[in-house]
């Protein structure tokens, strides 16, 4: 448990260094990205240990694909480019003011603050720190306390790298969390869900802390008419059923076509017998985190057949609350007025919402708050530019799922309901910089001629200016 006081005398010492080194030379920014990698490949295996055993069961490979490799990923490409973003840039000043010259430079903020959810605890510190220490902060990370061996051992590592007016990472229950979010931090990123978000923007406000928000949402995914349907489903299971569902990203719901619901249920079993074969017993299905998680998921579901829903089991595998498995279900006849509905679902259930034409479709997807993420199947370009053009999300992947994170030229971010702000690649870069306008103004130039006292040569000068204007 950290206190109050303990997280205000870290943040000092934070504060204090960056003031000792305002401007870091790249030298020290990739030394501290190079350290940062290394740590990462020799502790690849723990992590990925701690991580299985926080969640009861989580798969080594989902690990290295969804978390060690976009972590080496992010600071390779930082690596390559960061020298490059953090040059100014030159700006040609307005024709009138010429000689002076005008550029655009970008200068750390100082102390970035990280607070880092469950359901991707490796990737999810790294993505954001990468972003941080290129652009020349220093940083300060709170931990979920719902993957304590994880974040135990993470901050076990990050000690043993960076010294502890560098980075830090901290532990702690909710109350930490609260007394992190009120830090006045230079910026503040946080990922986790739309009800806590509302509560870390109220305290960072108290400060004027700037905050980037990474949040959630029920993103849709939509089957067009002109779409390769079997390769949509495929899809569709794959982004739902890594990290069984855990994921800000997940496919929450499905639009497709009215006539195509049933043929949805039949090639989703067979997909996912072939991803998951004997799934009760497969060691690469992850485990819900928690039996809070675990019973929130089920009651979701019950009440979504209470109220009129039909529930399609993809396997034979049963539930086993014990080992907290839950084996993917598809929800049919579903409405608004079911929880499924209204709520995140972050796990593997999956309500199928049938439609008659696109339009209703691009209609349900513009009534709901924006999603973080949409999924569009379609191969005709005018209605693939329709949806584009008529909908809002954080961001989108045209036939395929999830992958769009992993661009490191792309922006992650929410809108809305969804999150503020973006980060990854040169995005990241800005988001934690100021870039700072400067002018500078040339030996000899005009600008004494519009001092006082205003007579005829101001009147002149000034008659030009509003014309040029």
């Amino acid at each position: 448990m950290t206190d109050s006081d303990e997280l205000t005398t870290r943040l000092v010492r934070l504060r204090e260094a960056q003031a000792v080194e305002p401007m870091p030379p790249w030298a020290a920014r990739a030394r501290r990205l190079r350290a940062l990698e290394a740590m990462l490949r020799a502790q690849r295996e723990a992590f990925a240990a701690a991580i299985n055993a926080d969640f009861g069961q989580r798969p080594a490979e989902e690990t290295d694909l969804l978390e060690i490799f976009p972590s080496l990923s992010a600071i390779r490409h930082a690596l390559a480019h960061g020298r490059r973003w953090m040059k100014p840039r030159r700006r040609l000043a307005d024709l009138l003011f010429l000689p002076a010259r005008t550029e655009l430079q970008p200068q750390p903020l100082g102390v970035i603050g990280i607070i880092v959810p469950w359901n991707y605890p490796l990737y999810l510190a790294i993505g954001p720190l990468v972003d941080a220490l290129v652009a020349g902060n220093r940083a300060m990370l709170k931990m979920s306390e719902f993957t304590p061996r994880f974040s135990a051992l993470f901050a076990e590592q990050m000690a043993k790298v960076f010294a502890a007016d560098e980075v830090v990472v901290v532990n702690g229950d909710a109350t930490v969390a609260q007394a992190f979010s009120a830090l006045p931090f230079d910026h503040l990123l946080f990922t986790g869900s739309t009800a806590v978000g509302h509560h870390v923007m109220r305290a960072a406000s108290a400060n004027l802390t700037p905050v980037t928000l990474e949040l959630g949402g029920k993103s849709p995914a939509i089957i067009g008419p002109g779409a390769r349907f079997d390769h949509a489903v495929e899809r569709i299971v794959f982004g739902k059923l890594v990290n069984a569902g855990q994921t800000c990203i997940a496919p929450d719901y499905v639009l497709l076509p009215r006539a195509r619901v049933d043929d949805f249920i039949s090639t989703a079993g067979k997909v996912l017998a072939q991803m998951y074969p004997a799934l009760g017993s497969s060691k690469q299905y992850a485990s819900i985190v928690s039996d809070r998680q675990y019973q929130r998921l089920v009651e979701l579901r019950d009440d979504a057949r209470t109220r009129g829903a039909q529930v399609h089991r993809l396997s034979e595998a049963g539930e086993d609350p014990a080992r907290r498995l839950l084996p993917p279900q598809l929800l049919s006849g579903v409405n608004d007025e079911m929880a499924v509905m209204r709520e995140e679902i972050f796990g593997p259930l999956l309500p199928l919402v049938p439609y008659d034409s696109i339009d209703e479709a691009i209609a349900y997807v513009r009534a709901h708050p924006h999603p973080l993420a949409l999924y569009l199947f379609e191969n005709d370009r005018s209605l693939v530019d329709r949806v584009l053009t008529r909908t809002h999300a954080g961001g989108v992947s045209i036939n395929d799922t999830l992958y769009h994170i992993a661009q490191h030229n792309l922006p992650f971010g929410g809108i809305g309901a969804s999150g503020m702000g973006g980060y990854h690649g040169e995005a990241g870069f800005r988001t934690f910089s100021h870039v700072k306008p400067v002018f500078r103004q040339a030996r000899f130039n005009g600008a004494g001629l519009l001092n006082p006292p205003y007579g005829a040569r101001f009147r002149r000068m000034l008659d030009l200016l509003l014309r040029r204007g």
